[in-house]
């Protein structure tokens, strides 16, 4: 490691108010002005935060003396010129209410952070050694909280942490300093490893958790990706972090850890059988998070080789980096043998569903929708679902239509598996190699060379066009037939409702439904059809009584101005669809699913043995 450089501090000062002080010393600054800066957004979520906006108070000093700052933009300072260069520290303290996998937050019960919300960069030094100082709170109340994170320990500096301990931690450089959350508290803590690489999950919040079934669990989905990707894991060990609160659902992935936020429900309690959906969700999330070590953490986009923290990092491959990391989060699930096929199957079918709901992606092409990330994706409103097409879901049903398409032209010989493995080989970063980032035109031309295919009509099509995806056709060789059905016998509005109490608002107006054509907006408070009050429970029995084609009059608010429409309904939604296996034996459905090849010489052999049960 290079002599340290930058220095940081960070304790909570005022749990009850929610504060940190945070202290970033460097030890050179710049004599003519040192800047510093907070990063404008977190990777890994595509929307400008503005962190900065959370500094209550700042200030600096050297050699005990007091130095004047200067804000030039929204998240950046500048100190006064110092005449020479000699160590500069920034006092800041920081608000964190902020619930979620994204930012800070801290009260008498715990406290949690990303780097990106609470450490200053000193500019020109981002690529320095840092040594950071986790300080525990004052006051006996807090005697018993520990630190969970996988950021290294400084171990040969004098106050160098212990095991879950507070006191000096190290990173390579800001970019790193980062990437690495950390959780102070109480929380459960559990251990496992996974092909020799220590593991650890650590729960806040209350929780009954079952913690032998969940690192159990844990345990079979992370040995399946790392022997997916090859053996050694490019960690060296790998953290969990899980918040449990009454209601609450998502992720945010690290290079050696996640943040999770969670139902406390969703995790598995003492006695639990089976795999009820909740707890199947969450460990899909979990699979979803832990993919990302390898694909968009160390595989990344050319876009994001070097972050630039203060704007928007365009790229067109979200698409492949979120929506391929879909469609293995739950197949992990089936080939290590957590759910079946045809639970698998089910889960397929709803994906296909969510993206056959929404007319956007008739609009919107996945490198569309990548790229405008910033401003669309993050950044729903009503008419979000005509205007914007799901890159997760729509990349997962790509990633789909890909595998089927290798596999079957291929007799299996290639597969989006290999794929996947050859990105990682050419543009993986490991302690040895750090490949160059992935082009718009990289994935094709692997999937190409591998095969032997020309793929570009499938690319130009599913990436940069806006035809539906030929699943069916793609699925038949596999034995499994895609039926639609109408999701009920209920005539349609053609519009998404929200409630509130016991009104129905209209939420979403879909592009050339009845309601559009009638006039209705979203926003609208519907209060009767044909006279009758419309309720949540009532608008569906309102509405089954007619039939397709019937006109109905329609009384809405629109702000403060009563309004009457003429609707004519609309055919029931065909928006449910189911996959199921036409014949019981199909070797190109068996490789897929369980992972195989159709020879041990083709690439490389099988990544894991049989199933204990039947999935084909």
């Amino acid at each position: 490691m290079k002599p340290v450089h930058i220095c940081y501090s960070i304790r909570p000062s005022h749990p009850e108010a929610h504060l940190f002080e945070v202290r970033c010393t460097v030890r050179e600054a710049d004599p003519a002005g040192q800047c510093f800066a907070l990063p404008a957004w977190i990777p890994g979520s595509y929307l400008i935060r503005d962190f900065a906006r959370h500094v209550v108070a700042i200030r600096a000093e050297s050699a005990g003396k007091p130095v004047a700052l200067e804000k030039i933009d929204k998240h950046t300072w500048r100190a006064a010129p110092l005449g020479k260069a000699q160590a500069l520290t920034v006092i800041s303290e920081i608000y964190a209410w902020d619930l979620s996998v994204r930012g800070a937050h801290l009260d008498q019960t715990h406290a949690f952070f990303n780097g990106s919300s609470v450490f200053l960069r000193a500019l020109g030094h981002e690529h320095r050694p840092c040594l950071v100082d986790i300080q525990r709170p004052l006051g006996t109340a807090f005697q018993d909280w520990r630190v969970a994170t996988a950021l290294p320990r400084a171990l040969g500096e004098r106050g160098a942490a212990r095991q879950h301990g507070f006191g000096l931690y190290r990173a390579a450089s800001y970019d790193e300093l980062i990437d690495h959350p950390v959780e102070m508290g109480t929380f459960t803590l559990a251990a496992f490893t996974a092909c020799g690489v220590p593991h650890e999950i650590a729960i806040s919040g209350r929780h009954d958790c079952d913690l032998t079934r969940l690192t159990t669990d844990l345990t079979r989905i992370c040995e399946w990706q790392i022997r997916f990707f090859g053996e050694p894991a490019p960690m060296r060990r790998y953290l969990f972090l899980v918040t449990a609160v009454g209601d609450a659902y998502g992720g945010l992935e690290h290079r050696a850890s996640t943040a999770l936020l969670c139902a406390r429900d969703d995790l598995p309690y003492p006695g639990m059988k089976g795999l009820p959906e909740r707890y199947r969700t969450f460990l899909g999330l979990c699979s979803h998070e832990y993919f990302h070590a390898w694909n968009v953490k160390r595989i990344r986009p050319a876009a994001f080789t070097a972050y630039n923290l203060d704007s928007e990092n365009y790229t067109t491959l979200l698409w492949a980096f979120e929506g391929f990391t879909s469609y293995y989060d739950d197949l992990t699930l089936l080939r290590c043998g957590l759910i079946k096929a045809k639970k698998w199957l089910e889960l397929v079918a709803k994906t296909i569903d969510r993206v056959q709901r929404e007319p956007g992606r008739q609009r919107q092409t996945l490198a569309q929708s990548s790229f405008d990330a910033w401003t669309k994706y993050y950044r729903p409103d009503e008419n979000t679902p005509n205007a914007v097409v799901n890159y997760y879901a729509k990349g997962a049903l790509v990633a789909l239509a890909l595998d089927l398409t290798l596999r079957a032209e291929t007799d299996s010989r290639v597969s989006l598996d290999d794929v996947m493995r050859t990105l990682w080989e050419r543009h993986g970063e490991r302690d040895d190699y750090r490949g160059p980032g992935v082009g718009d035109e990289d994935i094709r031309l692997i999937a190409e060379n591998l095969s032997g295919l020309d793929l570009r009509r499938f690319f130009a099509d599913a990436v940069h066009g806006t035809p539906e995806l030929a699943l069916a056709s793609l699925l038949k060789p596999f034995g499994i037939v895609l039926k639609r059905t109408a999701a009920s016998a209920t005539p349609t509005l053609g519009a998404r409702t929200s409630t509130e109490g016991n009104d129905v608002r209209l939420a979403t107006v879909y592009e050339g439904s009845p309601a559009q054509v009638a006039g209705l907006s979203a926003g609208d408070l519907l209060l009767a059809i044909d006279g009758l009050r419309v309720t949540p429970l009532g608008l569906e029995r309102l509405l089954c009584r007619r039939k397709s084609g019937d006109t109905i009059r329609v009384h809405a608010f629109r702000r403060d101005e009563l309004m009457e429409f003429s609707v004519q309904l609309g055919p029931p939604a065909s928006d449910s669809h189911k996959l199921n296996r036409k014949v019981r034996v199909n070797p190109l459905r068996k490789r897929w699913l369980q992972g195989h090849r159709a020879s041990p010489d083709a690439h490389s052999a099988s990544i894991d043995p049989p199933l204990p049960h039947d999935t084909t």
